[in-house]
């Protein structure tokens, strides 16, 4: 069946449909990495979101589910060049047709995503429709495209409820299991932990509790944490700083997320008095762009946004350089910051954007980029060694 991408600038690309059938509006993005496609289809950051995938074939490891991120996909729709219909890998459970068909996400194939990104690129991120009406009228599509906002999708994608994550640590031969299999939530709410005891060994934990604001939290950050031995409270976004504080945890971490951070007005409010305390505080992504509004700073929209696993980012108090994991699509605006609240620690090596903040006279630091880094290089795990340095003395 023939698809098309009807971009907001009246570009339109002709392809085949791939997954459900159905017609979907959404903000076009695209991703570079090479391999990861389903742990970005299961980040919700891309929530409001279609993703064009850069690398020309894709599917063609299948879909293994115990590495997904989260329960679900959350990307409205999927782009790419050609879609793998026969996967071959031994922990292959299903081909990415079937899953995407399973979940409701619709999708094109057989374009040109190399033009499609240039055009990303040049113009900048733009809204797009993906159809498989052969008859669609353009003067009908365009100030629909023009209309769309993804609006606030953090509540949509954030937990229900507060749940616990026992401190373990949880390893495999040959090395760490996913997050998103290990901690699924029915085994947090049954107690129970991954059944392979012949793969599986736990060891003992650092008797240090963490609050994790799930903002749209990825599988693999609690299982960072856990992995370390740290007993991870999860909250829903909405939660009340007091709650939090009541908790009396060793640290508190705010997670990744979708859309514009302007957008969440209560939980600015709320990070700002979590600022206030002296409980030592880790953000990533949205959460680093949340607290820099706490904190009276600003941020803005990039051109086309930072999403792939290969951005180089400079630690500023080193001279380093890491490779790093992201998908933002928004920033802090440095010319604006207090240096008397906060001080750029991080910059990307490609743009100079800002990537991370250390917070003056706190025990608080902020990056912009995934340090759990799944898909991509595991370069910044040490960040979360740095959380629980500070955690420990703190106490």
């Amino acid at each position: 069946m023939k698809a098309f991408l009807i971009l907001e600038d009246g570009t339109v690309f002709e392809g085949i449909h791939i997954g459900a059938d159905k017609d979907v509006i959404s903000e076009i993005v695209f991703n570079t990495s090479m391999a990861g496609y389903l742990e970005v289809l299961t980040d919700p950051s891309y929530a409001g979101q279609a993703v064009c995938m850069t690398y020309p074939l894709i599917g063609n490891y299948g879909v293994c589910m115990e590495d997904t991120e989260s329960a679900k996909p959350w990307p409205d729709g999927f782009i790419v060049r050609e879609l793998s219909r026969m996967p071959s890998n031994f922990r292959n459970d299903k081909s990415i047709q079937q899953y995407l068909e399973e979940n409701d996400v619709p999708g094109i194939a057989g374009i040109d995503t190399r033009a499609l990104t240039r055009i990303l690129r040049e113009k900048g991120t733009m809204n797009g429709m993906i159809t498989t009406d052969e008859n669609y009228h353009l003067e009908e599509i365009l100030p629909k495209l023009q209309a769309y906002t993804t609006g606030k999708v953090v509540e949509k994608v954030s937990c229900k409820e507060k749940y616990t994550i026992a401190p373990s640590r949880t390893l495999k031969e040959n090395g760490p299991i996913s997050g998103a299999a290990v901690f699924k939530k029915e085994a947090y709410e049954a107690g129970e932990r991954e059944k392979r005891p012949s793969m599986v060994r736990e060891l003992n934990g650092t008797g240090l509790r963490v609050a994790l604001l799930d903002l749209g939290a990825k599988g693999n950050i609690p299982h960072s944490l856990a992995q370390r031995g740290c007993e991870v409270t999860v909250y829903p976004a909405l939660t009340t700083a007091e709650e939090i504080i009541a908790d009396r945890p060793d640290g508190i971490m705010l997670s990744n997320g979708p859309g514009d951070p302007k957008e969440c007005v209560s939980i600015i409010h709320e990070i700002k008095k979590l600022y206030d305390t002296d409980i030592p505080i880790f953000a990533i992504c949205l959460g680093h762009q949340l607290m820099a509004l706490a904190t009276g700073a600003d941020t803005y929209k990039l051109k086309y946004g930072h999403r792939g696993g290969n951005h180089p980012v400079k630690d500023l108090s080193t001279g380093r350089v890491y490779i790093s994991s992201q998908n933002h699509g928004y920033v802090v605006d440095t010319d604006k910051l207090d240096p008397k609240v906060a001080v750029p620690a991080f910059i990307n090596v490609n743009d100079g954007t800002n990537e991370g903040l250390a917070y003056t006279g706190k025990n608080i630091f902020t990056v912009q980029y995934h340090p759990e880094a799944c898909p991509g290089p595991q370069d910044s795990g040490y960040l979360f060694d740095r959380f629980i340095k500070m955690m420990k003395e703190g106490k």
